[in-house]
C-alpha cells in the first residue's frame, strides 16, 4: 500500500512538471521559407508562461537580417473555458545576402525557440517573380566613359500598387563627384500592365580612371492600407526593394588628346557680346565685353579661364566670372561668364585675337576645337596723355566727366560704390535699433499673380534695362511675400537677406546711379535672377518633403 501511494504521488508531480512545461513556451513562425535578396518576411515569435517582462536577444537575428519593423502585444483569452495569454513579438525582416540563412534559436525566461532555415534567392528570382508588385531598376547611359566625363544613371521604382512611406538611402561612391538632376513620374506597360514609374537620374564624374562601381540601391516602403484597428496592420505589408549594383570602366584621358586643358563634353561652345555698338567705341570711355562658355555634360568648375587680353593701346579690368550650373533630363550643363571693362587710350584700329579651346566630343570620340574669331574694330577721339608709367592721366568720358583721368575715375566708382552700401548698412542698423523690428516675413503658397511676376522679372533680366529690372523685382517680392507691400526694394532686400537680391542691389546701383553709368551684364543678371527664383522654390519643395509622389499614395 504505501508503495502504491508513492508511485501516484510520483505519477502526479511528473504530470505537474509536464503541465508547467507545457504552459511554457516559446514559438518562432515564419510566413515564407523562401525569398528574393530584394523581398521581407515576417516572423512571429510567441511566448506563453507565467514570467512577465522582458524581450528575446535579437543581436544574433541581426547577423542575416535586417530588422525593417518591431512591434509588440500582449494577448489574453478565453477559449472553451480555459484561460489562455501571451506576449507576441511581430518582427519585419530582410536578408542581408543570398544564400541559406537561418532564422536563430531564441532564448527567453529559460524557453528555446526551434531554428527556422530561410532559402534567398537572386532578386527577382523567387518563385513568385513574375507577381512582384514593386521593384527598382537601374540604367547606365554608356557602356564605358573616360575620366571626368559625365555618366547618367537612372532609377526607376515600379509599382501596381499603393505605396507609401517610401524612404531610400543616398547614392555614394568614392572618388566621384555625384548631382541628382531630374526626377519623373509617368505610367508604362509591361506584358500588357500598367506600371506607375518614379524615376530619378544622377549625374556622376568620376575622378580617376579604372573600375567604377554603382552600389545597390534600397528603397524601404510600405504597400496596402493602414487599418486603424488592426493591432500589427495585417492590411499591409513593408517592403524593401533593392536594386542590382553596376560596374562601368573609367578610361584615362587618351594620350591622342593634345588640349590644353581635358574637357570631356557632349557639346561646347563659345558666345561674345558687347554693352553696346563697337562701331561706337571711343578713346576713354569704358565698354563691356562678355563671353560665355557653355558645354552639355560638364559642371562650370571644370571649364577654364580665358586668357587675358595684351594688346597695346587698351586697358582691362576684368570682373570676377559667373558660374552656373544648369540640371535637366540630359545631365548637367556648366556655364562660366567673364566680364571685362576696355578703356582704349588712343584712337586705331584694334585686333582682339581668337580664344580657341580644345575638347573631347564625348558623342563621336574624337578631338574637337571651338573657336571665338578674332574681332576687329575701330576707336575713334584723341589721344590720351601718358603718365611716367605708361598708363593714361586724362581719358575723354561723358559730358560731365570729359577731362576725368581713368584711374581717378575707377577710384571714384569704387569710393561711391563703397559708400553707397556702407550708408546702407547705418541705416538698417539705425531702423532696427530704433524702430520696432518688423515681423518675421512667411512665404504664402504660390499664387498665379506671382507666377505671372515671375515670369515677368525673368523677361526684364533678358531684357537687359536697369528700372525694368528693379520694377520687376520689387513686383515679384511683394506679390510672393504680401507682408512686404508698401516696404522698397532696398527695405525688403534687408529683411528677406538673399544673397542674390544684394548681388542685384549692387549692379542697379552702378546702371542706375553712378555717373557714367556702368550697362547691365545681362548674362550675369539672368544667372542670379535664376538662382533667386530657383532658390525659393527649393525651399518651398523642402517643406513638403515629407510629402509623397503623387503616383505613390
Amino acid at each position: 500500500m504505501f508503495r502504491v501511494t508513492l508511485l501516484l504521488i510520483a505519477t502526479m508531480l511528473l504530470l505537474l512538471a509536464n503541465t508547467a512545461v507545457a504552459d511554457s513556451e516559446l514559438t518562432a513562425t515564419v510566413d515564407r521559407n523562401t525569398i528574393g535578396v530584394d523581398e521581407t518576411l515576417n516572423l512571429r515569435l510567441r511566448y506563453s508562461g507565467k514570467e512577465s517582462g522582458g524581450q528575446p536577444d535579437f543581436e544574433l537575428l541581426e547577423q542575416d537580417f535586417d530588422i525593417l519593423s518591431r512591434q509588440q502585444s500582449n494577448q489574453y483569452r478565453v477559449i472553451n473555458g480555459r484561460a489562455e495569454s501571451y506576449v507576441e513579438w511581430m518582427l519585419t525582416l530582410a536578408p542581408k545576402r543570398e544564400g541559406r540563412l537561418f532564422v536563430p534559436s531564441l532564448h527567453l525566461h529559460g524557453q528555446v525557440s526551434d531554428a527556422i532555415p530561410i532559402t534567398v534567392t537572386e532578386a527577382g528570382s523567387a518563385p513568385d517573380s513574375e507577381d512582384r508588385k514593386a521593384f527598382l531598376e537601374v540604367e547606365l547611359d554608356k557602356e564605358q566613359l573616360y575620366v571626368q566625363e559625365q555618366l547618367l544613371v537612372k532609377v526607376r521604382l515600379y509599382t501596381v500598387i499603393g505605396l507609401h512611406d517610401i524612404s531610400t538611402e543616398p547614392l555614394q561612391i568614392p572618388g566621384a563627384h555625384i548631382e541628382k538632376v531630374d526626377e519623373q513620374r509617368y505610367e508604362r506597360r509591361i506584358n500588357g500592365v500598367g506600371h506607375a514609374v518614379y524615376e530619378l537620374t544622377y549625374a556622376i564624374f568620376p575622378e580617376s580612371s579604372g573600375k567604377l562601381r554603382i552600389p545597390a540601391l534600397t528603397y524601404v516602403a510600405v504597400a496596402g492600407r493602414r487599418d486603424p484597428f488592426s493591432l500589427f496592420n495585417r492590411n499591409t505589408q513593408r517592403l524593401r526593394l533593392r536594386s542590382e549594383a553596376k560596374e562601368i570602366e573609367v578610361l584615362p584621358k587618351p594620350d591622342s588628346y593634345s588640349g590644353e586643358h581635358w574637357l570631356p563634353a557632349a557639346s561646347l561652345g563659345i558666345v561674345q557680346s558687347w554693352s553696346q555698338d563697337p562701331d561706337s567705341f571711343k578713346v576713354g570711355e569704358p565698354i563691356t565685353r562678355i563671353i560665355t562658355i557653355r558645354a552639355e555634360g560638364l559642371r562650370a568648375a571644370q571649364l577654364p579661364p580665358l586668357p587675358k587680353i595684351n594688346v597695346d593701346g587698351l586697358k582691362t579690368y576684368p570682373d570676377q566670372p559667373q558660374q552656373d550650373d544648369q540640371a535637366g533630363a540630359n545631365g548637367i550643363s556648366g556655364s562660366r561668364i567673364e566680364t571685362t571693362a576696355i578703356v582704349a587710350t588712343k584712337p586705331g584700329e584694334y585686333r582682339l585675337p581668337p580664344v580657341t579651346l580644345s575638347w573631347w566630343d564625348t558623342k563621336s570620340g574624337r578631338q574637337r576645337v571651338t573657336q571665338l574669331p578674332a574681332f576687329r574694330f575701330t576707336v575713334s577721339g584723341t589721344p590720351a596723355a601718358m603718365g611716367s608709367n605708361g598708363s593714361p592721366t586724362a581719358l575723354p568720358g561723358p559730358a560731365r566727366t570729359s577731362q576725368l583721368p581713368a584711374e581717378n575715375f575707377w577710384r571714384t566708382l569704387a569710393i561711391a560704390a563703397v559708400a553707397s552700401h556702407l550708408l546702407w548698412i547705418f541705416y538698417f542698423w539705425w531702423f532696427r535699433r530704433h524702430l520696432v523690428a518688423p515681423a518675421p516675413v512667411k512665404p504664402k503658397k504660390i499664387t498665379p499673380d506671382a507666377r505671372r511676376q515671375a515670369e515677368q522679372l525673368l523677361a526684364a533680366a533678358e531684357n537687359g534695362d536697369p528700372a525694368q529690372l528693379q520694377d520687376g523685382l520689387k513686383n515679384w517680392l511683394q506679390a510672393r511675400w504680401p507682408d512686404l507691400r508698401g516696404k522698397s526694394f532696398q527695405e525688403a532686400r534687408g529683411i528677406l537677406d538673399f544673397d542674390e537680391l544684394d548681388k542685384l542691389h549692387a549692379l542697379l546701383d552702378n546702371a542706375l546711379y553712378v555717373q557714367p553709368p556702368r550697362p547691365l551684364n545681362r548674362q550675369q543678371v539672368g544667372i542670379l535672377v535664376r538662382r533667386l527664383l530657383k532658390r525659393e522654390r527649393k525651399r518651398m519643395n523642402n517643406k513638403r518633403a515629407g510629402a509623397l509622389p503623387e503616383l505613390f499614395t
